[in-house]
């Protein structure tokens, strides 16, 4: 294919995904489930004129992973840490790691019962559909009030990381112990306090560099340091998050000599900067991703009554479980906040992370993909019946 062709191909998908954007926000609708649509599309109209495509299989976890560290950076650099949220962030802290805990152990339970392979093969298998996606749900809760869209932001990025540590022990540990939480606690540690380095160390690094190109050097030795952490096992998405929300609140950091090393005169513009570069990258890279998934899907496996019995339960088993602990736990919950529970990004790149030899045999892309497209649709349902205002600040009260 001739390059001016794939040129005009590549910039009009990002055209069409601006405009799926703006829709999306207009109409409630998630961009998400057009791109994904999109793919399915583009991949009927290249099957109907016979155009030669590449795999797109083994790029898709490369391009999510990069997705994820930009969404998650996007995300956290948006949040202001206040004394009048600490229960807010606290709240979507619970509801990220026992949501999460209880949907896995539910649908590991409903593998076990399917397969009546081991439970520990089960709930590995399991991890990826029990993580509600940041990459969906935080630009999805732009339409929410500004307390509610706060809570999504925090709690499904925590989600991502609670998911992603359960999902490496569960790799790391074929036989559960005492020393397999002994060996968390110290990774926990060590993240936490590398977490603490980096931070530090970045900012010094945005205040000595004079040269004019230097946030995309900044996200690069985010990566960098993610890529380094996941040969280890450790979850370095912390690291990101940590990154954003210290630098939106620096404030809280009184002492003299701290202002005197790391804030400069123009850090407000260059933070500013990279927040926007870091929103329109994530966008790019969200955009292809999606595309790329829909193309690469079989939709025929998706007809199939196992798939369609299968993903109904599983849907089923994540609303259960997410209606009835917001309804107790948190009472002032809106619909559109309970239905917002969307899987996507973060459960393909766990689900393709997956080992061949523990993978669930009937646990396919199709299957996958139906839970995507079905949380992502329910979300929609939830967010078109939200009559909230975004000028409404108390939209959530703990």
């Amino acid at each position: 294919m001739a390059v001016e062709i794939i040129l005009i191909i590549l910039s009009s998908l990002v055209v069409f995904s601006y405009v799926f954007d703006l829709a999306a926000k207009k109409f409630r609708i998630p961009s998400v489930i057009l791109l994904l649509l999109s793919g399915i599309g583009l991949r009927y109209v290249a099957d109907f004129f016979k155009i030669t495509t590449i795999n797109f299989n083994s790029v898709l976890p490369l391009i999510g992973t990069i997705g994820l560290i930009l969404i998650v950076l996007e995300g956290s650099l948006e949040l202001k840490l206040e004394k009048r949220k600490a229960r807010l962030i606290k709240s979507s802290l619970y509801s990220a790691f026992f949501i999460l805990l209880l949907t896995t152990v539910s649908i590991a339970l409903f593998f076990f019962y399917m397969s009546g392979d081991t439970f520990h093969k089960c709930f590995l298998n399991a991890v990826p559909l029990g993580i509600i996606s940041s990459a969906i749900a935080i630009p999805s809760a732009a339409v929410l009030s500004p307390g509610r869209k706060d809570f999504i932001i925090y709690e499904s990025s925590l989600s991502d990381i609670f998911g992603i540590i359960l999902f490496n022990f569960m790799l790391a540990n074929e036989t559960i112990s005492g020393y397999s939480f002994f060996s968390l606690g110290w990774q926990t540690i060590l993240i936490l306090v590398l977490a603490g380095i980096f931070c530090l160390a970045l900012l010094y690094l945005l205040k000595r560099i004079t040269h004019h190109l230097k946030f995309f050097l900044i996200i690069s030795v985010l990566m960098l340091v993610y890529g380094i952490g996941k040969l280890f096992h450790l979850p370095t998405l912390v690291i990101v998050l940590a990154f954003g929300l210290f630098l939106n609140n620096l404030q809280w950091i009184k002492y003299e000599w701290f202002n005197r090393i790391f804030i400069y005169e123009n850090f407000t513009k260059d933070l500013n900067q990279l927040t926007q570069l870091s929103g329109e990258s994530a966008f790019i890279v969200r955009t292809f991703f999606f595309l790329i998934f829909g193309f690469s899907l079989n939709i025929g496996t998706l007809l199939h009554l196992e798939v369609l019995e299968r993903g109904l339960i599983i849907v089923g088993l994540i609303y259960v479980i997410r209606v009835t602990y917001q309804k107790l736990f948190i009472p002032t919950a809106s619909w559109a906040q309970i239905f917002l529970s969307p899987r996507g990004l973060i459960s393909i790149l766990l689900f393709f992370s997956i080992p061949e030899e523990q993978k669930l045999e009937g646990l396919t892309n199709g299957l996958l993909f139906f839970v995507i497209l079905t949380t992502s649709a329910i979300m929609a349902m939830g967010l078109l019946s939200s009559n909230e205002k975004k000028s409404d600040t108390n939209g959530h009260s703990h």
